[in-house]
């Protein structure tokens, strides 16, 4: 697919897969190439802006967010306790967890198909965060791309000590914002605001961590930058396999741009619309030609959108010869998205979404496991009745305070807790103990019998189970 979208951009080319050869962000000695990017600017941009505060408004106060009580996201990686949107899933049910993530992959992988890298060009947290605030700091902080770059290659001078002193301490102020924003998705706002209000020395191992994760984010955002992209992240390298040839992603259209020539004013273009300018270029955060076609290190951002139709519009010609489109919309002027391959995603994604609610829905608050005490038989009581003893867990699947009550299912028994009045479980928490089961000796003929029981919270039966009661075989 790649190499068809791209092959009639690029007639102007010797080699026209020479691209493909190198990375455009190591050069020829195997050196970093820095990338000093035009600062975008256009209706795609002021679009993604818009979105870019929206989302990360949703981000911040996500951890204070609350449903029902619960934090709308939580991630308690190292007490498998997780909630999404204000649902709980504790160590019980991690697999649920899994299912959560396997249907959000799919989710991905349908998403991907449809509308290509839309994900990371508009709401990925590493471009949000690098385009939409870092990179902005840098550029008020060290100007346009020429003066950003002569700062870097010149001596270091009292002015770019103190800019590069603002900047970097500006970084670091931000990244430790973010490590605290992750902090409270992992332990929760109140936990983290309570830890927050006691002494440090309380608390020295999590204040480690959190200035490793704010070194983790200063370094991705001043150094590692577009390279989280075209190297650490595996998404891109999906490309090939997610996407066909009616996907949506930023594409040129080479038809019309096709031969290039450059803009001459007053004169008669018998050539291409696109002048050559090569500001797609220029405003590219990860570097690349987006005419060469669709490429790994492309993030779908627009800038370069944006920068071609500022250029049609000074020399008089028509919007968009860098879009979204698709190739079909391109070298066959038809576009189809909803196509068998997209209906098998969406029925897998279906079936996976409906399963996880009906899960959700019918799952217990609470799991019991019940056996008989080990090496104990049944015992006769001076009344003439039989007890057996047990041992019992009782775990707590929610995130509330529950009480809840152990009921025999039928006959005249009698159930009795050893120790203990009542129950009491913690938020994804455990009781246990031992407990009697007494049933008159008229109930049972054999010496195996089955006996059922449930739990109850609040009078609202959570589950029934059953376990073996022994008796004398015959009559006493």
């Amino acid at each position: 697919m790649m190499s068809e979208f791209s092959a009639a951009g690029r007639a102007q080319t010797p080699d026209k897969d020479a691209f493909r050869d190198t990375f455009n962000a190591v050069n020829d000695t195997g050196g970093r190439v820095w990338f000093y990017p035009q600062q975008p600017a256009g209706k795609w941009h002021r679009r993604r802006a818009v979105f870019a505060a929206f989302a990360l408004g949703l981000l911040f106060a996500g951890p204070f967010i609350k449903v029902g009580g619960q934090p709308l996201l939580l991630f308690q990686v190292l007490e498998r306790k997780f909630i999404i949107f204000g649902i709980f899933i504790g160590p019980q049910d991690y697999w649920l967890f899994g299912l959560a993530m396997l249907c959000f992959m799919v989710f991905i992988v349908l998403f991907t198909a449809v509308f290509g890298r839309l994900w990371c060009g508009w709401a990925c947290p590493q471009t949000v965060f690098m385009e939409m605030v870092f990179r902005k700091i840098e550029y008020a902080i060290e100007g346009n791309p020429s003066a950003r770059k002569r700062l870097d290659n010149g001596p270091w001078t009292r002015e770019k000590i103190g800019k590069k002193a603002l900047k970097y301490t500006t970084f670091a102020l931000l990244s430790f914002i973010i490590a605290n924003l992750l902090l409270a998705y992992i332990l929760g706002a109140d936990a983290l605001l309570q830890i927050v209000r006691e002494p440090l020395a309380d608390h020295a191992a999590l204040f480690g961590s959190l200035a490793f994760f704010s070194a983790v984010f200063c370094f991705n955002f001043s150094w590692l930058r577009d390279q989280a992209c075209t190297v650490v992240c595996p998404y891109g390298r999906l490309q090939s396999v997610l996407l066909d040839k009616n996907s949506i992603s930023v594409a040129y259209d080479h038809g019309r741009g096709e031969p290039r020539e450059k803009w001459r004013k007053n004169v008669t273009r018998t050539s291409g619309d696109c002048i050559d300018c090569h500001q797609c270029v220029a405003v590219c955060p990860t570097g690349i030609d987006i005419r060469n076609g669709l490429q790994m290190e492309c993030v779908n951002c627009t800038a370069c959108i944006d920068a071609c139709d500022h250029i049609m519009a000074k020399t008089g010609q028509p919007a968009g010869l860098i879009r979204y489109t698709s190739e079909n919309a391109i070298e066959k002027k038809t576009n189809q998205l909803f196509t068998p391959r997209i209906a098998g995603y969406l029925a897998v994604l279906i079936l996976l979404w409906g399963g996880f609610a009906y899960l959700i829905a019918t799952r217990d608050h609470t799991q019991t496991t019940l056996f008989r005490a080990p090496g104990t038989g049944y015992m006769i009581d001076p009344d003439g009745t039989i007890s057996n003893l047990y041992t019992f867990k009782i775990f707590n699947k929610t995130n509330q305070e529950l009480r809840p009550e152990i009921r025999l299912g039928e006959g005249n028994g009698k159930l009795t807790i050893v120790g203990q009045s009542a129950l009491y479980l913690p938020p994804a928490g455990m009781a246990e103990g031992s407990l009697f089961i007494t049933m008159p000796a008229s109930a049972f003929s054999r010496r195996k019998n089955t006996v059922h029981l449930s739990v109850y919270v609040n009078k609202k039966k959570t589950e029934s189970f059953r376990t073996t009661f022994i008796a004398p075989e015959g009559p006493l």
